[in-house]
């Protein structure tokens, strides 16, 4: 890294975006079945719905789910709606991912008298992810778990545990706040996945990769299950800014690999590396399909393989 890193404040990030995607209340913005190796390394069929929602409040310096997002709440029971249109048309699964580009224990983004609908809606899933900020796990996420016949279980953004660029990214958080939430979680047996950033602006190549490392050994070591590798990607108008002045580049191809050889190899829980749109920053690499599957299949068994 060179130079001090400046502070970013919500209005410089939203000055700098362009415009969000039309999207409808009616409908999830897309929705889709995948397969992921579950905690016992079983392939489990996930049914994963993106939902439409209002946009989160916290405006994270790197994140670009707000251009899916509206920019007023919904009214109650066109969440359970857009879930109902979902499952209409997805096979069925053994887990369902509810992801709503933000907070699910946000009550501004979903109503609290929705969860009772959601509920009875994932009612034959075993288990039921959703995505939330580590300041808002609390007595809702306990409720919400009542409610459900399944496993909930709440994925946290803890990005990077270099605290500089923590704070830099606008997460408005803390480790300790991350900490607090896990536990918090764990304490009422509601497991955690965290998701962490591969580079994110600021860092050099190597340091991307280190950090990342050691972000994913600390979330294991306070009991996280499982952790979501994202390699940083431009597309929300801050992080092409900060490419032009070169504090930000997207991780090398190398990089991608070698982070999630290493973290597999820590034996501490599942590592998965989000291959969401990869090939926007990497198909003219040698090798482009080999290298796509190879990370495919490491997220999918948990080991690497074997070189000829």
């Amino acid at each position: 890294m060179h130079s001090p890193i400046p502070p970013f404040t919500d209005q410089q990030i939203l000055a700098a975006r362009p415009s969000r995607n039309r999207v409808s209340v009616q409908t999830p913005y897309a929705f889709l079945n995948e397969t992921e190796c579950a905690a016992d390394g079983v392939l489990t069929e996930i049914s994963t719905i993106f939902l439409t929602n209002r946009e989160c409040p916290f405006r994270c310096l790197m994140c670009d789910l707000w251009k899916n997002t509206t920019d007023y709440a919904l009214e109650p029971g066109m969440i359970p709606q857009q879930i109902e249109f979902a499952l209409a048309k997805l096979s069925p699964a053994r887990q369902i991912k509810l992801y709503n580009s933000g907070n699910f224990f946000d009550p501004h983004a979903i109503p609290r008298k929705d969860h009772a609908q959601i509920a009875a809606l994932v009612e034959p899933f075993e288990r039921v992810i959703v995505e939330n900020h580590p300041l808002l796990c609390n007595q809702s996420c306990l409720d919400f778990q009542k409610q459900i016949s399944g496993q909930l279980e709440v994925a946290l953004g803890l990005e990077t545990i270099h605290t500089e660029i923590l704070q830099t990214l606008n997460k408005k958080m803390t480790l300790d706040d991350f900490s607090r939430a896990v536990t918090f979680l764990l304490n009422h047996s509601i497991p955690v996945r965290a998701f962490i950033l591969l580079k994110p602006p600021f860092m050099e190549e190597q340091a991307g990769i280190e950090w990342a490392i050691r972000s994913v050994e600390y979330a294991f070591s306070l009991g996280v299950e499982c952790c979501s590798l994202i390699p940083t990607r431009s597309g929300n108008g801050m992080l092409e800014q900060l490419e032009q002045a070169g504090r930000f580049s997207p991780p090398q191809l190398t990089s991608v690999e070698t982070t999630l050889e290493t973290c597999l190899n820590l034996k501490q829980g599942r590592v998965f590396m989000d291959l969401w749109d990869l090939e926007q920053h990497y198909q003219h690499e040698p090798n482009w399909n080999d290298r796509r599957e190879r990370l495919k299949q490491m997220n999918l068994t948990q080991h690497i393989p074997h070189t000829e």
